[in-house]
């Protein structure tokens, strides 16, 4: 070390180098582009990550108040276009940027946010079809959810007014554009489910920029539609633009004039389907009065009506004549039961024990009546009753002699 030569402590470096760059018109305010990295974002709202390129990287930080009015997520992997001023925090003494807007790069931030919302939504299921709920084909009330004093909220009035009078419409007014626009639209919306105030709702505006139109794509509204329990169509902007709130609803418009068409049926082709099934009803009608007429007119000629006492002696002949078939039936059923009455007497006379007794055969019984069919069954002296065809003999037994 030289005589004389100052030393400086590392907070005097620190800081005289800050001072330097604070002082550089270039680096005050400077848009960088690269890829972020190392992203993270801390609960008190601060984002820290790196940029870099093929050729070295830079330390960010975004503080709470810049981040809050990011439209996208940053992630690691985006390339990005990054303003702010570069900066020596002097406890380090590590230079970074610190941050006060960031955009992606080659994109707009609102298409980014756009995408990145679509793809969460989507995930989550807010798009499948299956919960979508069918539009009622003759609404009774319809609320509309939009500005009171753009022209669309006119132009559905109108068209509802001319196609189908008979719905009742109800206006929940609210802003459809600005920072505040969004929540108004989503608090509508849910006050109108959870009151059941229509049948169906209609939300949207006119046409306008991705900005003007922002507020339909906040994740709010898109929430709201998907748990409202009234079927809701979006209706936003022109043909061309899409948001999010077309995914979610249950059915898209293209303009909310196209929402007010798709609302409620036409009364005019109300009247020409009324006219059409009248004459078809009138034509049937007219065809089963002729039928009926001419089966009337059969009936008149039919000579029971002309002279009801017919009736009784058409009935009485027929009486008669399934009186006289049953007499024959049931003369030919006595008569074959009586044949075989007699078919089973004689054969059961030819089995009867008294048939057997005629051709000289006897039947012996004991004293307790049992028959004798051994010569065991009785003893000398015993008393057996024998019975022929025509009688009974009462004997007493002298001997017994077994048959060899």
């Amino acid at each position: 070390m030289r005589e004389g030569q100052p030393v400086y402590t590392v907070t005097q470096v620190n800081g005289y180098i800050k001072n330097l760059l604070d002082r550089d018109g270039l680096l005050s305010g400077v848009f960088v582009r690269g890829e972020i990295s190392n992203y993270k974002s801390y609960p008190s709202g601060h984002h820290y990550f790196s940029m870099k390129d093929e050729g070295g990287a830079l330390r960010c930080v975004m503080f709470r108040r810049e981040a809050s009015r990011l439209r996208f997520r940053p992630e690691n992997g985006m390339k990005v276009i990054a303003f702010g001023r570069v900066a020596v925090f002097p406890r380090d003494g590590q230079y970074q940027l610190y941050c006060s807007d960031l955009m992606p790069d080659g994109v707009g931030d609102l298409h980014v946010a756009f995408e990145q919302l679509k793809e969460k939504l989507f995930r989550e299921g807010l798009f499948d079809p299956a919960h979508k709920k069918n539009i009622p084909r003759y609404p009774g009330r319809i609320a509309l959810v939009t500005s009171s004093a753009g022209a669309a909220v006119r132009d559905m009035l109108r068209i509802l007014g001319a196609r189908y009078p008979l719905a009742k419409v109800l206006l929940l007014p609210v802003r459809v554009q600005g920072e505040e626009a969004a929540g108004e639209i989503a608090s509508a919306i849910r006050y109108a489910s959870a009151h059941a105030l229509a049948d169906l709702l209609i939300t949207g505006r006119g046409g306008g920029s991705m900005e003007d139109l922002w507020c339909f794509n906040d994740e709010r509204v898109a929430r709201a539609i998907y748990d409202c329990t009234i079927p809701v169509i979006s209706a936003v902007g022109h043909e061309p633009d899409v948001t999010i709130a077309d995914f979610v609803a249950d059915l898209r418009a293209a303009t909310p004039s196209n929402a007010a068409e798709l609302a409620v049926p036409d009364q005019n082709e109300i009247y020409a389907n009324l006219a059409y099934y009248e004459d078809k009803l009138m034509g049937t009608m007219e065809v089963r009065l002729d039928r009926a007429r001419r089966e009337l007119e059969r009936l008149e000629k039919n000579r029971v009506l002309q002279d009801p006492i017919n009736y009784i002696l058409d009935r009485r002949a027929l009486l008669e004549d399934r009186r006289r078939r049953l007499v024959h039936g049931l003369g030919g059923v006595m008569a074959g039961e009586r044949e075989r009455f007699a078919r089973l007497a004689a054969a059961l006379d030819a089995m009867s024990p008294l048939k057997v007794l005629g051709r000289g055969y006897a039947l012996a019984q004991t004293a307790d009546g049992k028959v004798a069919t051994s010569v065991e069954d009785v003893e000398p002296g015993g008393k057996l009753s024998v019975r022929l065809s025509d009688g009974v003999l009462d004997c007493r037994v002298d001997d017994k002699r077994r048959l060899l």
